[in-house]
Protein backbone atom coordinates (compact mmCIF):
# COMPACT_ATOMS: atom_id res chain seq x y z
CA UNK A 1 0.00 0.00 0.00
CA UNK A 2 1.17 3.56 -0.65
CA UNK A 3 3.34 5.61 1.65
CA UNK A 4 4.49 9.19 1.38
CA UNK A 5 7.45 9.21 -1.03
CA UNK A 6 9.98 11.99 -0.52
CA UNK A 7 13.33 12.00 -2.26
CA UNK A 8 16.31 14.24 -1.65
CA UNK A 9 19.30 14.23 -3.96
CA UNK A 10 22.54 16.14 -3.89
CA UNK A 11 25.97 15.81 -2.36
CA UNK A 12 26.36 14.01 0.97
CA UNK A 13 27.63 17.22 2.59
CA UNK A 14 24.60 19.26 1.46
CA UNK A 15 22.81 20.91 4.43
CA UNK A 16 19.55 19.02 3.97
CA UNK A 17 21.38 15.68 3.73
CA UNK A 18 23.28 16.60 6.90
CA UNK A 19 20.00 17.46 8.65
CA UNK A 20 18.59 14.04 7.70
CA UNK A 21 21.68 12.28 9.06
CA UNK A 22 21.25 14.17 12.32
CA UNK A 23 17.60 13.14 12.34
CA UNK A 24 18.54 9.46 12.17
CA UNK A 25 20.78 9.93 15.18
CA UNK A 26 18.01 11.76 17.06
CA UNK A 27 15.51 8.99 16.30
CA UNK A 28 18.01 6.30 17.34
CA UNK A 29 17.84 4.59 13.97
CA UNK A 30 20.48 1.83 13.74
CA UNK A 31 23.31 2.64 11.36
CA UNK A 32 24.41 -0.98 10.94
CA UNK A 33 23.72 -4.53 12.10
CA UNK A 34 25.28 -6.28 15.11
CA UNK A 35 28.35 -8.37 14.29
CA UNK A 36 26.56 -11.64 15.14
CA UNK A 37 23.72 -10.81 12.74
CA UNK A 38 26.15 -9.98 9.94
CA UNK A 39 27.99 -13.25 10.57
CA UNK A 40 24.72 -15.21 10.41
CA UNK A 41 23.75 -13.42 7.20
CA UNK A 42 27.07 -14.32 5.60
CA UNK A 43 26.66 -17.97 6.57
CA UNK A 44 23.05 -18.09 5.39
CA UNK A 45 24.01 -16.49 2.07
CA UNK A 46 26.47 -19.30 1.45
CA UNK A 47 24.14 -22.15 2.46
CA UNK A 48 20.43 -21.35 2.00
CA UNK A 49 17.78 -24.06 2.25
CA UNK A 50 16.98 -24.84 -1.39
CA UNK A 51 13.74 -26.39 -2.72
CA UNK A 52 13.70 -29.40 -4.97
CA UNK A 53 11.30 -27.99 -7.59
CA UNK A 54 13.16 -26.31 -10.45
CA UNK A 55 11.35 -23.50 -12.27
CA UNK A 56 14.44 -21.81 -13.70
CA UNK A 57 13.06 -22.38 -17.20
CA UNK A 58 10.35 -19.74 -16.57
CA UNK A 59 11.71 -16.47 -18.09
CA UNK A 60 10.86 -14.16 -15.19
CA UNK A 61 11.62 -10.44 -15.15
CA UNK A 62 11.55 -7.70 -12.51
CA UNK A 63 10.32 -4.09 -12.73
CA UNK A 64 11.69 -1.68 -10.15
CA UNK A 65 13.28 1.75 -9.78
CA UNK A 66 16.61 1.67 -11.65
CA UNK A 67 18.81 1.85 -8.53
CA UNK A 68 16.92 -0.86 -6.60
CA UNK A 69 18.80 -4.02 -5.67
CA UNK A 70 16.43 -5.41 -3.01
CA UNK A 71 14.19 -7.18 -5.51
CA UNK A 72 11.29 -8.98 -3.82
CA UNK A 73 9.24 -9.93 -6.89
CA UNK A 74 9.71 -11.27 -10.40
CA UNK A 75 6.93 -12.12 -12.84
CA UNK A 76 6.07 -13.91 -16.04
CA UNK A 77 2.79 -13.35 -17.87
CA UNK A 78 1.32 -15.45 -20.64
CA UNK A 79 -1.89 -15.81 -22.56
CA UNK A 80 -3.96 -18.99 -22.13
CA UNK A 81 -6.94 -20.28 -24.15
CA UNK A 82 -9.33 -18.90 -21.52
CA UNK A 83 -7.45 -15.83 -20.34
CA UNK A 84 -4.07 -15.37 -18.69
CA UNK A 85 -1.55 -17.10 -16.45
CA UNK A 86 0.43 -15.02 -13.94
CA UNK A 87 3.56 -16.47 -12.41
CA UNK A 88 4.81 -14.33 -9.55
CA UNK A 89 7.99 -15.27 -7.72
CA UNK A 90 8.56 -13.80 -4.25
CA UNK A 91 11.96 -13.87 -2.56
CA UNK A 92 12.02 -16.79 -0.10
CA UNK A 93 13.48 -15.11 2.99
CA UNK A 94 12.74 -18.19 5.13
CA UNK A 95 15.35 -20.06 3.08
CA UNK A 96 17.95 -17.80 4.73
CA UNK A 97 16.47 -16.79 8.11
CA UNK A 98 16.26 -19.60 10.67
CA UNK A 99 13.51 -19.22 13.31
CA UNK A 100 14.92 -18.17 16.67
CA UNK A 101 18.36 -17.23 15.31
CA UNK A 102 20.14 -13.89 15.42
CA UNK A 103 18.83 -12.86 11.98
CA UNK A 104 15.26 -13.66 13.02
CA UNK A 105 15.57 -11.74 16.30
CA UNK A 106 16.98 -8.68 14.51
CA UNK A 107 14.16 -8.78 11.94
CA UNK A 108 11.60 -8.84 14.77
CA UNK A 109 13.36 -5.86 16.34
CA UNK A 110 13.38 -3.84 13.13
CA UNK A 111 10.02 -5.07 11.69
CA UNK A 112 10.34 -3.21 8.39
CA UNK A 113 12.67 -1.23 6.19
CA UNK A 114 12.64 2.46 7.11
CA UNK A 115 12.61 4.99 4.29
CA UNK A 116 14.29 8.38 4.58
CA UNK A 117 14.32 10.92 1.74
CA UNK A 118 18.02 10.24 1.10
CA UNK A 119 18.44 6.54 1.98
CA UNK A 120 16.76 3.47 3.44
CA UNK A 121 17.51 1.52 6.62
CA UNK A 122 16.97 -2.15 5.68
CA UNK A 123 15.12 -4.89 7.53
CA UNK A 124 17.76 -7.49 6.67
CA UNK A 125 21.52 -7.14 6.15
CA UNK A 126 22.39 -6.08 2.58
CA UNK A 127 24.30 -9.34 2.09
CA UNK A 128 20.84 -10.93 1.96
CA UNK A 129 18.39 -8.19 0.98
CA UNK A 130 20.49 -6.78 -1.87
CA UNK A 131 22.42 -9.90 -2.79
CA UNK A 132 21.85 -13.56 -1.90
CA UNK A 133 18.06 -13.40 -1.32
CA UNK A 134 17.27 -10.73 -3.92
CA UNK A 135 15.82 -11.85 -7.26
CA UNK A 136 18.65 -10.31 -9.23
CA UNK A 137 18.92 -11.12 -12.96
CA UNK A 138 20.76 -14.23 -14.10
CA UNK A 139 21.02 -15.63 -10.58
CA UNK A 140 19.38 -18.85 -9.36
CA UNK A 141 17.38 -18.04 -6.24
CA UNK A 142 14.97 -19.84 -3.89
CA UNK A 143 11.50 -18.31 -4.20
CA UNK A 144 7.87 -18.69 -3.27
CA UNK A 145 6.30 -19.11 -6.71
CA UNK A 146 2.64 -18.21 -7.23
CA UNK A 147 0.73 -19.45 -10.30
CA UNK A 148 -2.56 -17.60 -10.76
CA UNK A 149 -4.91 -18.29 -13.66
CA UNK A 150 -7.27 -15.52 -14.76
CA UNK A 151 -10.25 -15.52 -17.08
CA UNK A 152 -10.52 -13.21 -20.08
CA UNK A 153 -11.76 -10.35 -17.84
CA UNK A 154 -8.86 -10.73 -15.41
CA UNK A 155 -10.83 -12.47 -12.63
CA UNK A 156 -9.03 -15.13 -10.63
CA UNK A 157 -10.01 -18.67 -11.53
CA UNK A 158 -7.38 -20.59 -9.54
CA UNK A 159 -4.27 -19.93 -7.50
CA UNK A 160 -1.45 -22.16 -6.35
CA UNK A 161 1.82 -21.53 -4.54
CA UNK A 162 4.93 -23.63 -3.93
CA UNK A 163 8.63 -23.26 -3.26
CA UNK A 164 10.82 -23.25 -6.34
CA UNK A 165 14.23 -22.38 -7.72
CA UNK A 166 13.86 -19.46 -10.13
CA UNK A 167 16.07 -17.31 -12.33
CA UNK A 168 15.10 -13.83 -13.48
CA UNK A 169 16.15 -13.02 -17.02
CA UNK A 170 15.94 -9.21 -16.91
CA UNK A 171 15.86 -6.28 -14.50
CA UNK A 172 13.72 -3.54 -16.04
CA UNK A 173 13.28 0.02 -14.82
CA UNK A 174 9.75 1.45 -14.89
CA UNK A 175 10.65 3.98 -17.58
CA UNK A 176 12.22 1.25 -19.72
CA UNK A 177 9.19 -1.03 -19.36
CA UNK A 178 6.78 1.82 -20.12
CA UNK A 179 8.72 2.83 -23.22
CA UNK A 180 8.75 -0.73 -24.60
CA UNK A 181 5.02 -1.14 -23.96
CA UNK A 182 4.16 2.25 -25.51
CA UNK A 183 6.29 1.71 -28.62
CA UNK A 184 5.08 -1.85 -29.20
CA UNK A 185 8.57 -3.28 -28.85
CA UNK A 186 7.84 -5.23 -25.65
CA UNK A 187 7.84 -9.00 -25.85
CA UNK A 188 4.51 -10.66 -24.96
CA UNK A 189 5.22 -11.31 -21.24
CA UNK A 190 5.85 -7.59 -20.71
CA UNK A 191 3.21 -6.39 -23.19
CA UNK A 192 0.60 -8.38 -21.26
CA UNK A 193 1.33 -6.31 -18.15
CA UNK A 194 -0.74 -3.50 -19.65
CA UNK A 195 -3.52 -5.83 -20.82
CA UNK A 196 -3.84 -7.59 -17.46
CA UNK A 197 -3.22 -4.40 -15.46
CA UNK A 198 -6.05 -2.53 -17.17
CA UNK A 199 -8.44 -5.43 -16.59
CA UNK A 200 -7.51 -5.59 -12.92
CA UNK A 201 -7.97 -1.82 -12.60
CA UNK A 202 -11.48 -2.14 -14.08
CA UNK A 203 -12.31 -4.92 -11.62
CA UNK A 204 -10.97 -2.76 -8.80
CA UNK A 205 -13.31 0.06 -9.80
CA UNK A 206 -16.24 -2.36 -10.00
CA UNK A 207 -15.75 -3.63 -6.46
CA UNK A 208 -15.24 -0.09 -5.10
CA UNK A 209 -11.51 -0.32 -4.46
CA UNK A 210 -9.02 2.46 -5.00
CA UNK A 211 -5.30 2.55 -5.71
CA UNK A 212 -3.61 5.80 -4.76
CA UNK A 213 -1.11 6.83 -7.40
CA UNK A 214 0.90 8.72 -4.81
CA UNK A 215 3.43 10.91 -6.64
CA UNK A 216 7.01 11.05 -5.47
CA UNK A 217 8.05 14.36 -3.93
CA UNK A 218 11.53 15.48 -4.88
CA UNK A 219 13.29 18.31 -3.09
CA UNK A 220 15.51 20.10 -5.59
CA UNK A 221 18.08 22.84 -4.96
CA UNK A 222 17.67 25.88 -7.24
CA UNK A 223 19.58 29.14 -6.87
CA UNK A 224 20.49 28.47 -3.23
CA UNK A 225 16.93 27.62 -2.23
CA UNK A 226 14.91 24.39 -2.16
CA UNK A 227 11.89 23.75 -4.34
CA UNK A 228 9.31 20.98 -4.25
CA UNK A 229 8.71 18.99 -7.42
CA UNK A 230 6.35 16.05 -7.95
CA UNK A 231 7.03 12.98 -10.09
CA UNK A 232 3.80 11.29 -11.13
CA UNK A 233 3.93 7.51 -11.30
CA UNK A 234 3.89 5.85 -14.70
CA UNK A 235 0.98 3.64 -15.81
CA UNK A 236 3.35 0.65 -15.71
CA UNK A 237 3.86 1.23 -11.98
CA UNK A 238 0.11 0.96 -11.45
CA UNK A 239 -0.13 -2.20 -13.58
CA UNK A 240 2.80 -3.70 -11.67
CA UNK A 241 1.05 -2.87 -8.39
CA UNK A 242 -2.07 -4.67 -9.64
CA UNK A 243 -0.08 -7.92 -9.93
CA UNK A 244 1.03 -7.54 -6.33
CA UNK A 245 -2.54 -6.76 -5.21
CA UNK A 246 -3.80 -9.78 -7.16
CA UNK A 247 -1.35 -11.99 -5.28
CA UNK A 248 -2.20 -10.47 -1.90
CA UNK A 249 -5.90 -11.10 -2.54
CA UNK A 250 -5.19 -14.70 -3.60
CA UNK A 251 -3.17 -15.17 -0.41
CA UNK A 252 -6.01 -13.85 1.73
CA UNK A 253 -8.53 -16.18 0.06
CA UNK A 254 -6.19 -19.13 0.59
CA UNK A 255 -5.77 -18.28 4.28
CA UNK A 256 -9.49 -17.82 4.84
CA UNK A 257 -10.22 -21.17 3.23
CA UNK A 258 -7.51 -22.81 5.36
CA UNK A 259 -8.80 -21.22 8.58
CA UNK A 260 -5.47 -19.76 9.74
CA UNK A 261 -3.85 -16.57 8.61
CA UNK A 262 -2.82 -12.97 9.06
CA UNK A 263 -4.73 -10.39 7.01
CA UNK A 264 -4.07 -6.75 6.31
CA UNK A 265 -7.36 -5.11 7.30
CA UNK A 266 -8.75 -1.59 7.14
CA UNK A 267 -12.24 -0.50 8.23
CA UNK A 268 -14.15 2.04 6.18
CA UNK A 269 -12.93 5.59 6.75
CA UNK A 270 -14.98 7.55 9.30
CA UNK A 271 -16.98 10.49 7.99
CA UNK A 272 -14.72 12.90 9.86
CA UNK A 273 -11.63 11.75 7.97
CA UNK A 274 -13.37 12.14 4.61
CA UNK A 275 -14.67 15.54 5.73
CA UNK A 276 -11.11 16.62 6.50
CA UNK A 277 -10.04 15.55 3.00
CA UNK A 278 -12.86 17.61 1.52
CA UNK A 279 -11.48 20.66 3.31
CA UNK A 280 -7.99 19.83 2.08
CA UNK A 281 -9.40 19.67 -1.46
CA UNK A 282 -10.91 23.11 -0.91
CA UNK A 283 -7.59 24.45 0.36
CA UNK A 284 -5.85 23.15 -2.76
CA UNK A 285 -8.60 24.48 -5.07
CA UNK A 286 -9.76 21.03 -6.16
CA UNK A 287 -13.42 20.80 -7.10
CA UNK A 288 -15.10 17.93 -5.22
CA UNK A 289 -18.87 17.99 -5.76
CA UNK A 290 -20.85 16.35 -2.95
CA UNK A 291 -22.38 13.79 -5.31
CA UNK A 292 -18.92 12.55 -6.35
CA UNK A 293 -17.49 9.70 -4.27
CA UNK A 294 -13.95 9.63 -2.94
CA UNK A 295 -13.02 6.81 -5.34
CA UNK A 296 -14.44 8.71 -8.33
CA UNK A 297 -12.54 11.85 -7.37
CA UNK A 298 -9.22 9.99 -7.04
CA UNK A 299 -9.64 8.51 -10.51
CA UNK A 300 -10.31 11.97 -11.96
CA UNK A 301 -7.12 13.56 -10.63
CA UNK A 302 -4.03 14.26 -12.69
CA UNK A 303 -0.92 13.64 -10.55
CA UNK A 304 1.12 15.73 -13.00
CA UNK A 305 -0.63 18.83 -11.60
CA UNK A 306 1.10 19.98 -8.38
CA UNK A 307 -2.11 20.68 -6.42
CA UNK A 308 -3.56 17.29 -7.43
CA UNK A 309 -0.29 15.62 -6.46
CA UNK A 310 -0.35 17.35 -3.06
CA UNK A 311 -3.92 16.16 -2.47
CA UNK A 312 -2.98 12.56 -3.29
CA UNK A 313 -0.26 12.82 -0.66
CA UNK A 314 -2.86 13.78 1.94
CA UNK A 315 -5.14 10.92 0.88
CA UNK A 316 -2.71 8.48 2.49
CA UNK A 317 -4.18 9.62 5.85
CA UNK A 318 -7.23 7.43 5.16
CA UNK A 319 -4.96 4.38 5.42
CA UNK A 320 -3.86 5.11 8.98
CA UNK A 321 -6.42 2.77 10.51
CA UNK A 322 -4.95 -0.26 8.75
CA UNK A 323 -3.73 -3.14 10.89
CA UNK A 324 -3.07 -6.86 10.91
CA UNK A 325 -5.71 -9.38 11.94
CA UNK A 326 -4.70 -12.89 13.00
CA UNK A 327 -7.06 -15.86 13.03
CA UNK A 328 -6.60 -19.60 13.53
CA UNK A 329 -8.40 -22.94 13.76
CA UNK A 330 -11.24 -21.82 11.50
CA UNK A 331 -12.41 -18.98 13.79
CA UNK A 332 -12.66 -16.19 11.23
CA UNK A 333 -12.44 -12.56 12.43
CA UNK A 334 -15.31 -10.10 12.19
CA UNK A 335 -13.33 -7.82 9.86
CA UNK A 336 -11.64 -9.64 6.97
CA UNK A 337 -11.45 -6.94 4.29
CA UNK A 338 -9.31 -3.94 3.47
CA UNK A 339 -11.42 -0.89 2.63
CA UNK A 340 -9.03 0.48 -0.02
CA UNK A 341 -8.75 -2.91 -1.73
CA UNK A 342 -12.47 -3.60 -1.18
CA UNK A 343 -11.68 -7.29 -0.61
CA UNK A 344 -9.76 -9.54 1.78
CA UNK A 345 -6.05 -8.86 1.37
CA UNK A 346 -2.74 -10.01 2.85
CA UNK A 347 0.78 -8.65 2.78
CA UNK A 348 2.91 -11.40 1.24
CA UNK A 349 4.91 -9.90 -1.64
CA UNK A 350 7.66 -7.87 0.10
CA UNK A 351 9.42 -10.18 2.60
CA UNK A 352 12.81 -8.48 2.10
CA UNK A 353 11.29 -5.28 3.47
CA UNK A 354 8.46 -6.34 5.78
CA UNK A 355 8.50 -8.95 8.56
CA UNK A 356 4.90 -10.20 8.31
CA UNK A 357 5.27 -11.30 4.68
CA UNK A 358 7.61 -14.16 5.62
CA UNK A 359 4.92 -15.59 7.93
CA UNK A 360 2.12 -15.06 5.40
CA UNK A 361 4.10 -17.00 2.81
CA UNK A 362 4.52 -19.99 5.13
CA UNK A 363 0.79 -20.09 5.89
CA UNK A 364 -0.07 -19.97 2.18
CA UNK A 365 2.44 -22.70 1.34
CA UNK A 366 0.94 -24.94 4.02
CA UNK A 367 -2.61 -24.19 2.88
CA UNK A 368 -1.83 -24.95 -0.77
CA UNK A 369 -0.16 -28.25 0.20
CA UNK A 370 -2.94 -29.23 2.60
CA UNK A 371 -0.46 -29.35 5.48
CA UNK A 372 -0.35 -27.93 8.98
CA UNK A 373 1.17 -24.48 9.42
CA UNK A 374 4.73 -24.82 10.86
CA UNK A 375 4.93 -24.51 14.64
CA UNK A 376 7.39 -21.60 14.47
CA UNK A 377 4.80 -19.65 12.49
CA UNK A 378 1.82 -20.35 14.76
CA UNK A 379 3.97 -19.60 17.82
CA UNK A 380 4.68 -16.10 16.48
CA UNK A 381 1.22 -15.26 15.11
CA UNK A 382 -0.34 -13.69 18.20
CA UNK A 383 2.57 -11.25 18.63
CA UNK A 384 2.78 -10.22 14.98
CA UNK A 385 0.00 -7.57 14.92
CA UNK A 386 1.55 -5.77 17.89
CA UNK A 387 5.05 -5.97 16.40
CA UNK A 388 3.83 -4.65 13.07
CA UNK A 389 1.88 -1.86 14.80
CA UNK A 390 5.02 -0.81 16.66
CA UNK A 391 6.95 -0.90 13.40
CA UNK A 392 4.27 1.25 11.75
CA UNK A 393 4.44 3.70 14.65
CA UNK A 394 8.21 3.96 14.23
CA UNK A 395 7.88 4.40 10.47
CA UNK A 396 5.22 7.06 11.05
CA UNK A 397 7.53 8.94 13.42
CA UNK A 398 10.27 8.81 10.80
CA UNK A 399 7.91 10.07 8.11
CA UNK A 400 6.59 12.95 10.22
CA UNK A 401 10.10 14.01 11.24
CA UNK A 402 11.30 13.84 7.63
CA UNK A 403 8.32 15.89 6.44
CA UNK A 404 9.03 18.51 9.12
CA UNK A 405 12.67 18.74 8.08
CA UNK A 406 11.88 18.95 4.37
CA UNK A 407 9.09 21.49 4.82
CA UNK A 408 11.39 23.65 6.93
CA UNK A 409 13.90 23.61 4.08
CA UNK A 410 11.18 24.68 1.65
CA UNK A 411 10.19 27.65 3.84
CA UNK A 412 13.64 28.66 5.05
CA UNK A 413 14.13 31.64 2.73
CA UNK A 414 10.53 32.82 2.62
CA UNK A 415 10.36 34.84 5.84
CA UNK A 416 7.90 37.66 5.29
CA UNK A 417 6.15 35.95 2.39
CA UNK A 418 2.37 35.56 2.26
CA UNK A 419 0.73 32.16 1.76
CA UNK A 420 -2.84 31.07 1.03
CA UNK A 421 -4.24 28.32 3.25
CA UNK A 422 -7.36 26.74 4.65
CA UNK A 423 -8.31 25.33 8.06
CA UNK A 424 -8.77 21.63 7.29
CA UNK A 425 -9.10 20.16 10.77
CA UNK A 426 -10.08 21.21 14.31
CA UNK A 427 -9.63 19.10 17.44
CA UNK A 428 -12.93 17.76 18.76
CA UNK A 429 -12.37 18.81 22.37
CA UNK A 430 -10.11 21.78 21.65
CA UNK A 431 -11.84 23.97 19.04
CA UNK A 432 -9.03 26.55 19.27
CA UNK A 433 -6.44 24.03 17.99
CA UNK A 434 -6.31 22.55 14.52
CA UNK A 435 -4.49 22.18 11.22
CA UNK A 436 -4.05 24.44 8.20
CA UNK A 437 -3.11 23.35 4.68
CA UNK A 438 -1.04 25.83 2.67
CA UNK A 439 -1.55 25.78 -1.06
CA UNK A 440 1.99 26.56 -2.31
CA UNK A 441 4.17 25.05 -1.07
CA UNK A 442 1.83 22.23 0.00
CA UNK A 443 2.79 22.43 3.67
CA UNK A 444 0.58 21.36 6.59
CA UNK A 445 0.97 23.34 9.82
CA UNK A 446 -0.54 23.47 13.28
CA UNK A 447 -2.87 26.38 13.99
CA UNK A 448 -3.99 27.76 17.35
CA UNK A 449 -6.35 30.59 18.30
CA UNK A 450 -5.96 32.46 21.57
CA UNK A 451 -9.70 32.90 22.06
CA UNK A 452 -12.27 32.13 19.37
CA UNK A 453 -12.92 28.64 17.94
CA UNK A 454 -11.14 28.06 14.66
CA UNK A 455 -13.14 28.67 11.47
CA UNK A 456 -13.23 25.15 10.03
CA UNK A 457 -13.06 25.23 6.25
CA UNK A 458 -12.24 28.94 5.99
CA UNK A 459 -9.54 30.24 3.70
CA UNK A 460 -6.78 32.25 5.33
CA UNK A 461 -3.81 34.36 4.34
CA UNK A 462 -0.72 33.92 6.51
CA UNK A 463 2.78 35.40 6.75
CA UNK A 464 5.93 33.56 7.85
CA UNK A 465 7.61 35.51 10.66
CA UNK A 466 11.30 35.75 11.62
CA UNK A 467 10.78 33.51 14.65
CA UNK A 468 9.53 30.66 12.46
CA UNK A 469 5.77 31.08 12.97
CA UNK A 470 2.97 31.62 10.50
CA UNK A 471 0.62 34.45 11.48
CA UNK A 472 -2.81 35.02 9.97
CA UNK A 473 -3.16 38.43 8.30
CA UNK A 474 -6.59 37.93 6.70
CA UNK A 475 -9.44 35.46 6.68
CA UNK A 476 -12.95 35.76 8.10
CA UNK A 477 -12.99 35.76 11.89
CA UNK A 478 -9.43 34.48 12.11
CA UNK A 479 -7.39 37.67 12.65
CA UNK A 480 -4.70 37.21 15.26
CA UNK A 481 -4.57 33.43 15.04
CA UNK A 482 -1.06 32.02 15.31
CA UNK A 483 0.12 29.05 13.25
CA UNK A 484 3.06 26.92 14.24
CA UNK A 485 5.18 26.09 11.23
CA UNK A 486 7.09 22.80 10.92
CA UNK A 487 9.09 22.15 14.08
CA UNK A 488 12.43 22.26 12.31
CA UNK A 489 11.88 25.95 11.57
CA UNK A 490 12.32 26.73 15.27
CA UNK A 491 15.80 25.23 15.31
CA UNK A 492 18.59 25.31 12.76
CA UNK A 493 17.00 25.26 9.33
CA UNK A 494 18.79 23.22 6.64
CA UNK A 495 19.77 25.87 4.15
CA UNK A 496 20.86 25.35 0.60
CA UNK A 497 24.41 26.43 -0.20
Amino acid sequence: MPRRLIRVTGAAEAPLRAALRALRTELDVPETFPAGVLADAEQAAKAPRLPSYDATDVPLFTIDPPASTDLDQAMHLERTPGGYRVRYAIADVAAFVAPGGALDAEAHRRVSTLYFPDERVPLHPPRLSEDAASLLPDQVRPAVLWTIDLDADGRTESADVRRALVRSRAKLAYEQAQRQIDTGTAEEPLALLKEIGLRRERLEAERGGISLGVPEQEIVEHDHTYELEFRASLPAEGWNAQISLLTGMAAADLMLAHGTGVLRTLPAAPDGAVGRLRRTAKALHIDWPHHVSYAELIRSLDPHLPHHAAFLQECTTLLRGAGYTVFRDGALPELTSHAAVAAPYAHCTAPLRRLVDRYAAEICLAAAAGEAVPDWVTAALDELPGEMAEGARRAGSVERACVDTVEAALLQDRVGDLFDGCVVDVKDHEPTVGTVQLRDPAVVARIESATAPLPLGERLRVRLTHDGYLVVVAGGTSHGVGLEAPKALHGVMPRAK
